[in-house]
């Protein structure tokens, strides 16, 4: 019998050469990560300052931030590098900073020049005294101030990328990495191929003989199904029912819109509002104490408080853009055009535009529902019907709002009775009539017709 080789020498070249390749890129890959570990952050050094730009930043967003931003003028100017824009215009040192922070009103009843320029120039409002802080505390916020901002990672890991090969690391970057593992990957197919011809000239060698099964015809699937009659039956009872369950499942949603949560024109987020910062709900939604409608809360209440928020902190920024792909600085200023509000200079600019709100919450025009009975009158929290309204980024329809689920309510919630003089006479005659002492609003006329329907 003939002798054959069990591989091709060109097979042991390429797993030579496949060992070597992953050898290489695995020391290569652990050098990258060791000197990656190993080497410090390159960052550019910061302006010399004798204060704690960290301790500053908090009492900045503690003291100054309601009025004040670094690089834009608010209710108040911008405060980035003010101490050395003062030296350079107006030659005022820092113990001046610390009078006028101290004790602004007196220094502009000193008759301080710049003082009262600044007086002046702000519409005559003079900037809140902080005689609490300290000399240090102001030396804080005035490192703070002057700090330069930081670099991009971006940029910071551009500019570190010709260095790198000079210093220990390897210099090698991932995708150099990634393209020898490919070439390594294709190597192994090529391998593999090379040993499947190479066993089958070995088998052939052997006297093998590769003999193709013939394929056994078999009846077509669906001539065997249309063949058995009772299969058939079966199969169109059970099309039937299920097509008759799902008609009418679907026919009983018309008009129930569960779920619904539409895009609006400026992304409000009630997690935000109602839930991090416990906004209540009727703040906003004013009228469902005393109307028939909760209503369209009027933009100028947005901007009691936007007129100084005018942008959300890093963290809260980064979450709404990872998280639900908003940005929240953009819904912001999508505000300020509908009211026509300039930012640069604090004031209305009257080029308003309205905002077309997409309604959530629709009954039908034949369904009466009252928020202020519900609300003042019951004492129904907002979230019985709404659902967890201060968790939602987008608010959707949490109940169905059917009439099956109103009347269930109103058959399970007891009346509140106590301190509540509107109820006391009615409750004293249905108490005698039903024999309770607890009413719920079906007993008090809940489940009439004309109570909700016109």
């Amino acid at each position: 019998m003939k002798k054959v080789p069990y591989l091709h020498p060109f097979s042991k070249i390429l797993g030579v050469t496949v060992l070597f390749f992953l050898l290489i890129s695995t020391s290569i890959y652990a050098q990258d990560e060791a000197s990656a570990e190993a080497s410090p952050e390159q960052t550019e050094a910061a302006a010399e300052t004798d204060g704690d730009p960290a301790a500053g930043k908090t009492l900045f967003n503690q003291n100054c931030a309601a009025c004040h931003a670094l690089d834009r003028k608010m209710t108040g100017p911008a405060l980035a590098n003010v101490e050395a824009r003062l030296a350079e215009d107006e030659g005022l040192d820092r113990e001046w900073l610390y009078s006028w922070i101290k004790n602004s009103p007196g220094m502009i009843a000193s008759g301080d020049a710049y003082a009262n320029k600044i007086y002046n120039e702000y519409n005559q409002a003079a900037m809140t005294a902080f005689p609490t802080l300290s000399n240090t505390d102001i030396d804080n916020i005035l490192a703070y101030t002057a700090a330069p901002p930081k670099k991009p990672a971006v940029a910071a890991t551009s500019e570190a990328a010709p260095g790198a090969a000079g210093g220990s690391g390897s210099g090698v970057s991932n995708n150099v990495i990634l393209g020898a593992l490919a070439l390594v990957f294709a190597l192994l197919v090529v391998m593999l191929v090379l040993v499947n011809r190479t066993l089958k000239r070995i088998a052939e060698a052997n006297g093998v003989v590769f003999v193709e099964e013939e394929a056994v015809k078999r009846k077509p699937l669906w001539k065997a199904f249309v063949d058995n009659q009772f299969l058939v039956l079966v199969s169109v009872i059970v099309l039937l029912l299920g097509s008759a369950y799902f008609a009418y499942g679907w026919m009983m949603q018309v008009g129930i819109d569960q779920g619904y949560e539409p895009i609006q024109p400026i992304h409000y987020s009630h997690r935000i509002h109602a839930g991090e910062n416990k906004i209540e709900c009727k703040y906003c939604h004013s009228s469902a104490r005393v109307s028939k409608h909760s209503g369209i809360p009027s933009l100028n209440v947005c901007m009691n408080c936007h007129k100084s928020i005018y942008q959300v902190s890093e963290e809260t920024l980064a979450e709404g853009k990872q998280e639900y792909g908003v940005d929240y600085n953009q819904e912001i200023k999508k505000l300020y055009a509908a009211v026509g509000w300039d930012e640069e200079n604090q004031r209305y600019t009257g080029n308003t535009k309205p905002v077309e709100w997409v309604r959530i919450h629709n009954l039908p025009d034949f369904v009466y529902f009252n928020h202020s009975q519900h609300v003042t009158v019951a004492g129904v929290q907002c979230q019985e019907c709404h659902g967890p309204i201060e968790e939602m980024e987008i608010v959707s329809q949490h109940s169905p709002l059917t009439m099956g689920w109103c009347i269930n309510c109103h058959r399970e919630t007891n009346v509140k009775i106590e301190g509540n003089e509107y109820y006391e006479k009615i409750h004293d005659e249905l108490s005698k009539k039903y024999g309770v002492e607890k009413l719920t609003a079906a007993q008090m006329g809940g489940l009439e017709c004309g109570k909700c329907h016109y």
